[in-house]
């Protein structure tokens, strides 16, 4: 089993990478989502938040307003970083409980390729967790233009969340494969299907040299 962190800037596709790929036969392990199960609805998550914020980040349903508590913490880097406190343990911890799952069930070929699909590896320095590192890149205009049409917000909005996020070049650096999305959906489509095909490559290389058939430890670590 080959564990890949997939990252990119908000806008970049790396979400759609992450679909391609499944549709390859990758396991996708997705962090937004998590991120979004942790403070659910009668969570101990939803509970922390409104215990440093306050109860006006709570929708007349009871759920998370996430559009107004992202307003403030996008606006306020002392917000931002009391939520991330609250949220990225529980992410992670779920990450790696999921992963240890995999694992211990050896229910995956050999050659399995397990992808965590998450924004943050760079910024919350996981990335010596994986066994490759893959950055999906855009031009930041074409990243601006897709999640104003995505989203619906403006685009001072999207270029604040940008200025959270690592830059280009840092991720970059910590990458071991980097996918440019400057194209079409075809043409990404196509650079999904190869970077899938090395990345098998890798897991079944791995798969070779390791004893029990496994590149993760049974923690969902890298070595």
């Amino acid at each position: 089993m080959l564990l890949v962190g997939l990252t990119g800037g908000i806008g970049s596709g790396k979400s759609t990478v992450a679909a391609l790929l499944a549709e390859r036969g990758a396991v996708v392990i997705d962090a937004d989502a998590i991120a979004r199960d942790v403070v659910a609805a009668g969570s101990e998550g939803l509970a922390e938040v409104v215990a440093a914020f306050g109860a006006w980040v709570l929708a007349p349903d009871g759920s998370l307003d996430r559009p107004v508590l992202a307003a403030r913490v996008f606006a306020d880097e002392a917000a931002r970083r009391r939520l991330e406190a609250i949220v990225h343990p529980r992410v992670a911890a779920e990450i790696a409980a999921r992963i240890a799952h995999l694992v211990a069930d050896r229910a995956l070929p050999p050659d399995a390729v397990v992808v965590v699909d998450h924004p943050l590896i760079v910024e919350t320095g996981q990335q010596g967790r994986f066994d490759a590192v893959v950055v999906v890149e855009a031009d930041p205009e074409d990243r601006v233009a897709r999640v104003v049409r995505a989203r619906g917000l403006v685009p001072e909005q999207v270029r604040a969340r940008m200025a959270t996020q690592a830059s280009d070049a840092e991720r970059r650096h910590r990458a071991t494969e980097v996918l440019t999305n400057d194209g079409d959906l075809a043409a990404l489509r196509e650079a999904a299907a190869t970077l899938h095909a090395r990345l098998v490559q890798r897991a079944r290389s791995a798969a070779r040299r390791a004893p029990d058939g496994t590149s993760t430890t049974t923690d969902g670590t890298a070595p």
